[in-house]
């Protein structure tokens, strides 16, 4: 195996450069922020096979408004591009490798493209219904054929597809203000070792991608992460493989809490819902943010 890249993209962000020295201002929510900034991260993995282990993912945030010094430091990075432009060419990026759309004004979007799965994981303030508008059209665009059965409700929604004879998935749940968006095709591959869940039930691996020590707690298990442990569990099955099982959980099918805490920030508490036969690495990203990657 030959790993070709292994590195955060633009330094760890893309931030706005606009007006970043003015007063701060009340944000539209179909507007980007003058403060606002996008931190992105793909990975890819080669395997000696010729096959491609990809993955991305990008978060959504807000340099600090309170001082001019505070501001200045948020955007002294190595690469400075309107968040707009960035947040174009990583939705560009990630659809022409998935093959999966991305829906718009999203906070937190994750992918994985790999010889077993092709995911894009998002959440965004959209409603639900807009969302699955969005994601019906979108994959009609595309040939793919929409199941019979549908589990559609006002905050939740569940559909199967065919793409190519291939098993698909579409998940939507609403949570609080935000509409979580799971899209998922299988491949041919099959995954072993550590990627393959127990049967009907859903693995569930830790990862810490900051420079401090994070904690987490899910279903009555909490877990401290050291800063860097298993920041590469989502890069390929091999590093997969290597998550010690101190940072696996085992779990039934479900909707479950999950709160998380860097040791320099407040703890964020979300609900995160998996399907039995599924993998999936939970992530510790910029800011605290929680990435969920779908592996399998």
């Amino acid at each position: 195996m030959n790993r070709l890249t292994k590195a955060l993209l633009l330094a760890g962000g893309l931030v706005a450069t606009t007006a970043v020295l003015a007063s701060p201002v009340a944000t539209s929510p179909t507007q980007e922020s003058p403060t606002k900034s996008i931190h992105i991260g793909w990975d890819r993995t080669s395997r000696s096979d010729n096959s491609l282990d990809e993955t991305w993912w990008a978060v959504r945030s807000h340099c600090p408004p309170d001082t001019v010094a505070q501001r200045l430091f948020c955007i002294a990075i190595s690469y400075v591009l309107p968040t707009r432009a960035a947040g174009n060419y990583f939705e560009s990026k990630v659809s022409d490798n998935t093959g999966l759309p991305l829906p718009e004004r999203w906070d937190v979007t994750t992918a994985k493209n790999s010889p077993f799965i092709s995911s894009v994981h998002a959440e965004t303030p959209l409603d639900l219904a807009s969302v699955l508008g969005f994601y019906r059209a979108e994959l009609e665009k595309r040939g793919w054929t929409e199941n019979d059965g549908a589990a559609i409700e006002p905050d939740r929604a569940v559909i199967a597809f065919k793409a190519s004879g291939r098993p698909a998935l579409l998940r939507l749940t609403r949570e609080r203000d935000m509409t979580i968006a799971d899209l998922s095709l299988r491949k041919v591959a099959e995954a072993k070792g550590g990627l393959q869940p127990k049967p009907g039930q859903v693995k569930l691996m830790l990862g810490n991608r900051t420079d401090e020590e994070a904690v987490i707690t899910i279903n009555g298990q909490t877990i401290k992460l050291a800063a860097k442990a298993g920041a590469d569990l989502s890069d390929s099955a091999e590093d997969a493989d290597k998550v010690p099982d101190s940072q696996r959980i085992d779990l039934p099918a479900g909707r479950y809490k999950v709160t998380l805490k860097v040791a320099s920030g407040t703890a964020q508490n979300r609900e995160f819902e998996v399907s039995a036969n599924e993998t999936w690495g939970l992530l510790v990203g910029p800011d605290g943010a929680a990435l969920p990657i779908h592996l399998y």
